[in-house]
This record gives C-alpha cells, structure tokens and sequence, in this order.
C-alpha cells in the first residue's frame, strides 16, 4: 500500500454497511465504494446486528485497508440488557447486569481497551454501565 492520504473511521452495521454512509464520508477520497462494501460486509458477517467500528486508511492511488475495531461498550450492554440506557441516569435505572454479563462484555472489548487485565476491563464497562443508568451486580 501506497502512503496513506486519509484515515476515516465508521460505524457500520455489520455485514450490512450503508452506502449512504459510505459515499458521505469516502466520495471525496475516489476509492471504490462498492469494494470497500463487500469487504466490510464480508468481514463483519459474523456479526450481524452489531454496530461494528472499522477504520478505513485510503492511500494516494486510491487503495484501501480495513481494521475493524470491537464494537461501542453501551451497544454491548444494550445487548446484554436487551433494552437501552436510562433517560435519566443516576435517576431512574435501565436495568441490572451480572457479573457474567459484564465479563462477557469486558472479554468482547479487552482488543480495543488500553489494558490486558480482565479485572481492570471489568471495571471500565462497569463504569460505562453506570453512566447509562445501569447497575452492576457486586462480585
């Protein structure tokens, strides 16, 4: 790949990415749309119903490169409560989450978060869980 003239970053539906979203944010670089879909599309199949950020480094001669990064922490507690957030935090509570949910989600995200400890992982999403009104079971 030739030197990279612009870093975008997305959030897509996984395996299903928006051209609208696409053409927005990359017309203007004149890479290949319609490539840069079937490859986001090809390599986030299995995920289906996620939001899964990605990356996109466009070079000078029009080549791209993906990397796709885990998806958004209240997306992941979202799914794990099967709702969403409270419209009030610290107010009104959107729900509860185990500590095996919360591992769960602290294992998905372990990749994107700036450390390698599960405990620590654990305690960054327990604080996102907070933030959006949900209360964390004690260990």
């Amino acid at each position: 790949m030739a030197s990279v003239k612009k870093k975008i970053t997305l959030h897509l539906e996984a395996g299903n990415a928006a051209m609208a979203d696409l053409g927005k944010m990359l017309g203007q670089t004149g890479v290949n749309l319609v490539e840069v879909k079937r490859s986001y599309d090809k390599a986030t199949a299995d995920q289906r119903g996620d939001v899964v950020p990605v990356v996109i480094s466009v070079a000078d001669d029009r080549s791209f490169e993906l990397r796709l990064k885990t998806p958004p922490t209240s997306h992941l507690i979202r799914k794990a409560l099967v709702g969403k957030g409270s419209d009030r935090p610290g107010h009104r509570s959107a729900g509860q989450l185990s500590v095996a949910q919360l591992r769960a989600v602290a294992q998905r995200k372990l990749p994107d978060l700036n450390t390698t400890d599960l405990d620590v992982a654990m305690r960054i999403v327990a604080g996102t869980a907070r933030s959006m009104g949900v209360t964390v079971q004690d260990r």
